[in-house]
């Protein structure tokens, strides 16, 4: 029996993390700034705990095994549904989505907090040696964590998504009930009852484990409005893909990446006043980008004998270099014999490798979170620097000077502080208002194109001779360069868009 015990020790441990996790990372997915969503979260999930533990003591002797069971249930039930119902809060009611997410939390947590006293007092019943006891409890608990932990970012999230882990850990939750009923069913009141509960909460969780998928897409719809065409959930991030009519949009943890419709624009602005004037250029390398479009532009070039492009992750690469729909609009780009396709973190990439470029393309997300952040940092900006040829281009895309000033003058400034020199300029893409990018180069000799000798939907020689001049309300502000240990970029980013939205 206690080997019973022990054994839903290592469950209940593994279940009670994974909730956290799970609220974790799709807070950060949602909200963004996963500092402090994982902070917040731990916070309100260990002082939960502490809640339950003290409650534990307020059940008596004889209902211990019997509180346990319903407490499994309890905790099966809410922590197993919790990703999917956060899912849906945030699609059709963003307004209460914290409210409800923290409620989720601090109820998980408070049964989570009940569990382990309440199986160390079951083992003291039945004369266990104390010192055993929480030797065997709290190392199996430990080891539960530990299994998780590892798990859940390299399996169960990117296998599963959010809310099917969330459901698998739930449905574990109402095994170790189940169990405990038939393995001290002498010891138990009332068991035909708890069984059936327990028989129902296992059917609800593997009923809405088999319609996850669905739910999910429910939610997606009510949150992007189009047809969800892809969905999936990888090791880095949440990618969708939705379609209304011939509009393809690309979305990343919920942030619009691209539409079909104006993304030639973007491209274009991002890719054209580098290349057109590096016409010797044969080498580029390409950070981000794993859609393909910016290669798409770079490969026009006949000059071009190589791009490297580097994006972190494989399954955005793979999908935007096999499904017809996405390779139609990269033209094939991703496949090109020209290109070169890593997945690899950037900067770990750019510290491993040797060789320079004549042209730097960098197509990063927006930094909204800390981990994005770094990638627009002093250190990195020095990698990129060593990568650059003398008398080469680079470019960033910078995030909007119109709507996110702070944010965007920021990346200037952290170029600056490399020593880099520097040339703003700004193109309006519908689907993002005015958006920003700032060309640099080792040399302070870059004059924008005056014509281009390809052919191009949105630039020409005026349209470029605008776009590096700026009106009053996107002038330059005076702020800091974005440090590794401060990461003020990824500050001014959420205060910039606060005031947007507010």
């Amino acid at each position: 029996m206690d080997r019973i015990l022990v054994l839903s020790v290592f469950v209940v441990a593994s279940c009670g993390l994974a909730y956290e996790l799970i609220a974790g990372a799709l807070t950060s997915y949602l909200l963004g700034d996963s500092v402090l969503q994982f902070s917040s979260i731990i916070g309100c999930y260990l002082f939960a705990m502490g809640v339950g533990s003290h409650l534990s003591k307020y059940v008596k002797e004889e209902r211990t095994l019997a509180a346990f069971v319903e407490i499994e249930l309890l905790v099966g039930l809410i922590g197993g549904l919790s990703a999917t119902v956060l899912f849906l809060v945030f699609a059709w009611a963003s307004a209460p989505f914290r409210s409800v997410m923290y409620a989720l939390v601090f109820c998980i947590g408070v049964l989570v907090g009940m569990e382990i006293p309440l199986v160390m007092r079951v083992m003291n019943a039945r004369q266990a040696e104390f010192k055993e006891l929480v030797s065997r409890v709290l190392t199996f608990d430990y080891l539960g964590a530990l299994a998780v932990s590892l798990l859940f970012p390299l399996v169960l999230a990117p296998k599963l998504g959010m809310a099917r882990t969330g459901l698998l850990f739930g449905v574990l939750n109402a095994a170790v009930a189940m169990w405990t009923c038939w393995a001290f069913r002498r010891d138990i009141p009332q068991l035909a009852g708890k069984l059936g509960r327990a028989g129902l909460v296992l059917l609800a969780l593997l009923t809405a484990f088999a319609f996850s998928d669905k739910l999910t897409t429910l939610a997606e719809k009510g949150l992007f409005g189009d047809d969800v065409i892809h969905a999936e959930t990888t090791r880095y991030q949440r990618m969708v893909v939705t379609r209304w009519h011939d509009d393809l949009r690309l979305y990343l943890n919920g942030n619009l990446q691209f539409s079909s419709r104006d993304e030639h624009r973007y491209h274009e602005a991002l890719v054209h006043p580098v290349l057109a004037s590096l016409p010797w250029a044969k080498r580029v390398l390409v950070l981000g980008g794993g859609d393909g479009l910016a290669l798409r532009e770079i490969l026009r070039y006949p000059n071009i004998e190589h791009v490297t492009l580097v994006d972190l992750d494989p399954a955005m690469t793979t999908l935007f270099s096999t499904a017809p729909m996405l390779t139609a609009l990269n033209k094939g780009s991703l496949k090109d014999k020209r290109a070169t396709v890593v997945n690899a973190d950037a900067a770990q990439w750019l510290e491993g490798n040797a060789e320079t470029f004549d042209a730097i393309i960098i197509d990063f997300p927006d930094p909204t979170n800390f981990a994005l952040g770094k990638l627009y940092s002093v250190p990195m900006y020095r990698l990129v620097q060593r990568h650059l040829a003398e008398h080469g281009l680079a470019v960033v895309q910078s995030t909007s000077p119109y709507f996110a000033p702070k944010s965007y003058w920021c990346i200037d400034a952290t170029l600056r502080e490399v020593g880099f020199n520097t040339w703003p300029y700004h193109a309006y893409v519908p689907s993002f208002g005015e958006w920003g990018f700032i060309l640099f180069s080792k040399t302070p000799n870059y004059q924008p194109p005056e014509h281009y000798a390809l052919p191009m939907r949105f630039l020409d020689a005026d349209s470029t001779r605008l776009m590096f001049q700026f009106p009053a309300d996107m002038r330059r502000v005076q702020v800091e360069p974005n440090r590794l240990n401060s990461q003020s970029l990824v500050h001014y980013f959420e205060e910039d868009w606060h005031n947007v939205l507010r």
